[in-house]
């Protein structure tokens, strides 16, 4: 099962060094997973995956077992057969696509009834069978049913998610242990931590999943509209109360400084559809910020989109041609700039393990809160 070595912390800040030992993989910490939620990373093969270094990447339960089904991917081999994949997967529980996609949830104590978004159907997802649907996925992590209650968010509400939440956890753990002594299982659970954006909730929830003994635990219920500066609170508040020897995984979060900050707080773990979902719609990161390729500025920009990045999305096409691409609406182009953002977060994750490795990750993180976020797209073309 998973094993989490913890290999150096940083002396200004919380921030970790670590690897996640699975089965048939190792996992360099802090890492960053793209996102595939129907078994695909939009616009990416898993073979770019691969070679860009990503050894971890997300999954999304509710998609999969709408379509195609877990069952079909259970005798299929398992998730990792289906999509040609030998690096290691997470599944989300499938608790936020329900609140946040499906129609006509009904929510109570035992789980939740909910009407699927692609035909209408009546379905309903308990604790247990968010771990079997994961289980028959051949997941390597995962995540315990949750509620992720909205932001904003009022304090009465925040506080029975968390107490759903610790309830469903439970009944989550004793699943995931009856599977795996079953032989059904090879995957490590994680539980949920949730509170919205109050620090007491969220001490109160910490130590609740904490005490369930988890292989890990996420912290869920952020980075669903508050601002950045809550989620930088809740992360900071959060990461030191999780146990040192475990995995801490910060779901849905997010832009590279959103990421620097999160490492200094302690966390380990990433995912977000940030840098595949810029890409298709024609935003770059590059080393001088968040670019947008629709700006006219681009027409008859004939260098790299970054200079400083060596992957063949810039050594081979310019800035114009893939302004051109975008335009034209040439799939090309959104998968020149979804390898090309992947491949800046994974070169950014390179650096932070560096620099914690090195004692200068305070310094990174000064450079990364003085940068820009995103340029001007004023002069974008209509």
């Amino acid at each position: 099962m998973l094993r989490f070595e913890l290999l150096c912390r940083d002396r200004e800040t919380n921030a970790r060094r670590g690897r996640l030992h699975f089965p048939h993989v190792v996992v360099e910490t802090p890492a960053f997973m793209p996102v595939g939620t129907q078994g695909s990373v939009k616009a990416m093969s898993q073979q770019e995956l691969a070679e860009l270094g990503y050894r971890l990447i997300l999954g999304n339960t509710y998609h999969l077992h709408l379509r195609p089904g877990e069952e079909l991917i259970r005798r299929a081999g398992g998730l990792h057969r289906f999509i040609g994949w030998d690096g290691a997967i997470l599944t989300d529980s499938g608790g936020f696509q329900v609140f946040s996609l499906a129609a006509l949830r009904r929510l109570d104590d035992e789980g939740v009834r909910f009407r699927s978004h692609l035909d209408g159907s009546e379905r309903f997802l308990s604790p247990e069978g968010a771990v079997e649907i994961q289980a028959a996925l051949g997941s390597d992590i995962l995540m315990a049913l949750d509620e992720c209650p909205p932001y904003p968010c009022d304090r009465e509400h925040a506080a029975r998610a968390v107490v759903r939440t610790t309830g469903w956890a439970r009944r989550c753990r004793q699943r995931w242990e009856g599977l795996r002594e079953a032989g059904a299982c090879r995957g490590a659970l994680f539980g949920i931590v949730q509170g919205s954006v109050y620090p007491d909730l969220r001490t109160q929830s910490a130590a609740a999943i904490a005490e369930l003994d988890l292989p890990g635990i996420a912290i869920g219920g952020v980075s669903v509209g508050e601002p950045v500066e809550l989620i930088d609170a809740v992360a900071a508040h959060t990461a030191p109360l999780l146990p040192e020897a475990k995995p801490r995984d910060l779901m849905g979060v997010g832009t590279p400084r959103d990421l620097v900050e999160a490492v200094a707080a302690g966390i380990d773990l990433f995912d977000c559809v940030l840098p595949t979902r810029l890409g298709r719609n024609g935003t770059a990161y590059t080393s001088a910020g968040r670019i947008n390729v629709k700006a006219a500025r681009y027409a008859e920009a004939f260098g790299p989109l970054d200079p400083d990045c060596d992957a063949w999305c810039c050594r081979h096409y310019a800035a114009a041609y893939v302004r051109h691409l975008y335009r034209a609406n040439e799939i090309l182009g959104a998968r020149i700039l979804t390898y090309h953002n992947l491949a800046f977060y994974a070169r950014l994750m390179a650096r932070i393990r560096a620099a914690i490795e090195a004692g200068e990750f305070a310094r990174l993180r000064r450079e990364w809160a003085a940068r820009p976020d995103a340029e001007d797209d004023a002069d974008s073309d209509p």
